[in-house]
């Protein structure tokens, strides 16, 4: 830092400004790297878990933008002896502060957009259009942290930062950009099939070339993005619904917005750009001989890959899968067709959300599988669902160490 220690009010603004400026520009950093997809990291800590830290990131490093750029104002101030609007007037003269107000501002908007009151009501295609703005917003930052007197002022310092946003940088655009491209032609992806599979719901089989060669496990995702008009544009995270066979993927879709409505209408040939696998949820997360999967809506898709392939003896494996209603049980027959075959126990809750019978409730779960706590808990399924289940399931007995949860949403 290069404020010297002091008592006067402008240093103390100005210490408060440095401080929270290099915590910031640390902080955007840190949050682009969580959405690299890293395949490393994503596997070893969770695609929904990532995507959570990213969300909790983004608020502390608004709160340290603002906070950046009063204390900076207040200093500024108090060091002329300027009323606020004057020295607000002042300082946006200077290019390195208009380029990071103007870089705050497109971070504030991606916030506003992430904000769970206004990304309910926008569409997702929308949502990651606006999201997009958070390079623009980190480039001019990184613009005004370069000329800025905490990084500038040492070329160690200015080295250093230069080099970590590169490397940030350069993981954004392979694994964003180049592995999703390298995929597609190493392993000619494209839509084999598409089959219905219920009101709104469809399964989409795509074929390849080496398909394992990716390594993919039931119970993992790949993003999806679809190379013809309307849906080129956009990649979405959808779970594998059966395991890999020889050339073949199959995900099974909900429509959700006008994105996955279009899934329906794709034609046999299209290309495929997929990128993965991703998802901690498989297999290797287990500790236990029995196993309880939980689904909630389209959330069996991970569910039933893992319903047919986990290693378990007859007895030892058991699927409750929520709903609303029987119409809106998915993949009804290959999951009974399992059951049968494997000596599983398959069970539908069914019902409203806000009925007057929980078949979530701790009580309700004991008296499927009375001996509940000893079992490895997968659950998959909508936020509040999960978070319901969760909470069941820790009341019931089950230790939060058996407890293996993905959040299944866009």
């Amino acid at each position: 830092m290069q404020a010297v220690p002091s008592f006067r009010l402008d240093s103390l603004f100005a210490a408060g400004a440095h401080l929270s400026g290099l915590l910031a520009g640390y902080g955007v950093l840190v949050l682009l790297f969580l959405m690299a997809r890293v395949p490393a990291v994503e596997h070893g800590v969770g695609a929904d878990r990532l995507a959570r830290w990213h969300a909790l990131g983004g608020r502390y490093v608004l709160s340290l933008c603002a906070g950046h750029g009063l204390l900076a104002l207040c200093g500024y101030a108090a060091h002329t002896g300027d009323d606020l609007f004057t020295a607000t007037v002042d300082l946006l003269g200077y290019a390195g502060v208009l380029t990071a107000v103007l870089g705050t501002a497109l971070l504030a908007a991606v916030g506003v957009s992430s904000a769970r009151a206004v990304r309910a009501r926008l569409p997702y295609e929308t949502w990651r259009a606006l999201h997009l703005l958070t390079y623009l917003g980190a480039a001019l930052a990184l613009a005004h942290q370069l000329v800025g007197p905490d990084v500038a002022g040492s070329p160690l310092t200015l080295w250093l930062w230069a080099m970590l946003h590169t490397s940030v940088g350069v993981l954004l655009v392979w694994y964003r950009g180049v592995v999703p491209v390298r995929q597609a032609l190493r392993h000619s992806l494209r839509v084999r099939e598409v089959r219905d599979e219920g009101p709104g719901v469809v399964s989409v089989l795509v074929q390849g070339m080496g398909l394992d060669e990716l390594r993919a496990e039931p119970g993992q995702f790949f993003r999806w993005r679809f190379l013809r008009r309307r849906l080129w544009h956009t990649a979405l995270p959808f779970s594998l619904s059966a395991p890999v066979r020889d050339d073949m993927l199959r995900i099974t879709v909900k429509a959700a917005g006008d994105h996955t409505r279009r899934l329906r209408r794709l034609r046999p040939g299209t290309r495929v750009l997929a990128t993965g696998p991703f998802g901690a949820l498989t297999a290797h997360r287990r500790t236990r001989r029995k196993v309880l999967l939980l689904a909630g809506g389209v959330g069996i898709t991970p569910m039933r890959a893992l319903f047919e392939t986990l290693d378990c003896a007859p007895g030892e494996l058991t699927l409750l899968y929520r709903a609303g209603s029987a119409a809106q049980v998915v993949l009804r027959e290959e999951l009974e067709a399992i059951a049968r075959e494997r000596g599983a126990g398959l069970h539908y809750l069914l019902g409203p959300s806000d009925g007057a019978y929980d078949p979530l409730a701790p009580q309700a779960l004991r008296d499927l599988l009375p001996d509940l706590a000893e079992h490895d808990v997968f659950l998959c399924g909508p936020p509040g669902m999960a978070d319901a289940a969760t909470a069941s399931l820790l009341r019931a007995g089950v230790p939060e160490a058996q407890l293996h949860v993905e959040l299944f949403r866009f």
